[in-house]
């Protein structure tokens, strides 16, 4: 019944063991919600509705005026609120497979499950682009052409990636690859 937890201004990462056998893994990241963003988005959306309705009732413009405000500020409303994560979490269950969970703040949760006899190695990547970079913690799966990555809308710290990486590695390879797990350490170190 371990827990360990890593925090950061954007990230809350928890590592617990509350089975009973133990055996099983999870690893929750929470995203702390900020209220600004969710209030200047509804007040960005109010300021189209209200510009809409002062058009089409003061100045006598079309309602054409009106409905593309209000749809204005259903697609902003949509896009700003609509698919934001509570959290992310992965449950890795030995010699059975991992789980990964996706938490969204409109209540829907999205699930899916890899075997592990599919999963042929567990990996951790650095993305580069020209605007920044970021690290991905993906796995290479039998029979399919791309990467799966294990947190699909989060880009995590490695600190928090990390230990995530390693409960992968052992699991899927039954046992600790500890000249990997060295050069990984190393590498934080540095950074």
């Amino acid at each position: 019944m371990n827990e360990s937890s890593i925090a950061t201004a954007r990230f809350t990462y928890i590592h617990d063991r509350k089975w009973p056998s133990a055996a099983i893994d999870v690893h929750h990241v929470i995203v702390r919600q900020s209220n600004l963003k969710g209030l200047l988005v509804c007040l960005l959306a109010f300021g189209f509705s209200a510009n809409g309705l002062y058009l089409f009732m003061v100045l006598d413009k079309s309602p054409f005026a009106l409905l593309w405000s209000l749809l204005l500020s259903s697609i902003l409303l949509k896009l700003g609120i609509g698919k934001s994560v509570l959290k992310e979490s992965v449950m890795i269950m030995p010699h059975f497979g991992v789980q990964l969970e996706t938490h969204y703040k409109s209540g829907r949760i999205s699930r899916r499950f890899v075997p592990v006899s599919t999963i042929l190695k567990p990996l951790l990547l650095e993305h580069v682009n020209p605007v920044t970079s970021y690290w991905v913690l993906s796995l290479i799966l039998l029979k399919e052409e791309e990467l799966t990555p294990v947190f699909k809308e989060l880009h995590l710290p490695l600190k928090m990636l990390v230990p995530i990486w390693k409960e992968l590695c052992g699991s899927v390879s039954g046992d600790n690859d500890s000249s990997v797990h060295s050069n990984v350490e190393d590498h934080e170190q540095s950074v």
